[in-house]
């Protein structure tokens, strides 16, 4: 071949690997979207609140954000049906916490199929039992689960871990021992991967069971970085995530989207949807991140 052939096809293999390597940078640059949405059980007596009067505009804030990783909390398996039948985008993940399958609320994961594929995957409850299917400790009033899936990108290969929960509404000392077990057990299952925690804490920031996540007192545990605080490092009075659906911005999060040292949070937002006959999605507003890959 002579030389200036030669000359010219390394120079067009190159164009070509450069640009495959920016199409790979490009996508291993994708943002994560990240929600974090309590539903309010389906079996509550809401009234025109309840569930089949809200189910729409439910559906509606999740598509009007688009997450790439959602977490639910209180899903009952009515609302579990309904959810893969009205996401089809979506895969999910995790166990309802009375009985490891179909029984008692699920703190559900849910992920785009086009984005992700699975891992592994699995569940513990916040118990000095956590392999034991409908386990409470402390002083909780009620068994309490987190879901978690190890997801691989397929665009890029990268792998992540990704939780979900929700604490104990009465037991002041089984959120602390919760947000304690739930630190041990994710850095253990993360093995140093990035990782990313939603979940409704029933506490404030100011309160124990926040402090244990992002500053754990557990050698080589996750220290948990508050992706909306992040965002707005200076403290606001409008910051309410739970309404009891009577709106309002006033008052702390209860609702948080936690991520590690490999995310940086660029965005974030408490969603404050509502239908045009003034019906909200849920009893809480769903929180909302967007995530960097460092």
């Amino acid at each position: 071949m002579p030389r200036i052939f030669r000359l010219t096809y390394f120079l067009a293999a190159l164009s070509v690997l450069a640009l495959a390597g920016c199409k790979s940078m490009d996508r291993a640059a994708a943002p994560l979207r990240v929600m974090s949405f309590n539903v309010r059980l389906s079996a509550a007596d809401d009234g025109e609140n309840a569930w089949s009067h809200r189910t729409e505009i439910f559906f509606k804030a999740i598509r009007g954000f688009g997450p790439d990783l959602v977490g639910f909390q209180e899903v009952l398996a009515d609302q579990y049906d309904a959810m893969i039948a009205r996401l089809p985008e979506y895969a999910f993940s995790g166990s309802a916490r009375d009985d490891g399958k179909r029984r008692g609320e699920w703190a559900l994961i849910g992920f785009r199929k086009d984005r992700f594929a699975v891992v592994g995957q699995g569940d513990f409850w916040l118990s000095e039992q956590p392999a034991v299917p409908g386990s409470k400790s402390w002083d909780a009033a009620l068994p309490r689960i987190c879901s978690w899936v190890r997801l691989r990108e397929t665009a890029t290969g990268r792998e992540l871990v990704y939780a979900n929960t929700h604490f104990d509404h009465k037991g002041v000392i089984a959120r602390q021992e919760a947000a304690k077990l739930l630190s041990a057990e994710l850095s253990r299952i993360a093995a140093g991967a990035p990782a990313v925690l939603t979940g409704d804490l029933n506490a404030t920031e100011d309160e124990p069971p926040y402090a244990a996540l992002v500053r754990p007192g557990i050698p080589g545990a996750i220290g948990w970085t508050d992706a909306y605080r992040e965002v707005h490092p200076q403290r606001s009075p409008e910051e309410r995530s739970f309404h009891a659906f009577q709106g309002g911005t006033t008052g702390s999060r209860i609702d948080f989207v936690f991520h590690s040292a490999g995310f940086q949070a660029v965005a974030a937002a408490i969603d404050h949807t509502r239908s045009a006959d003034g019906h909200y999605p849920s009893d809480h507003y769903a929180v909302t991140a967007v995530l960097q890959a460092r």
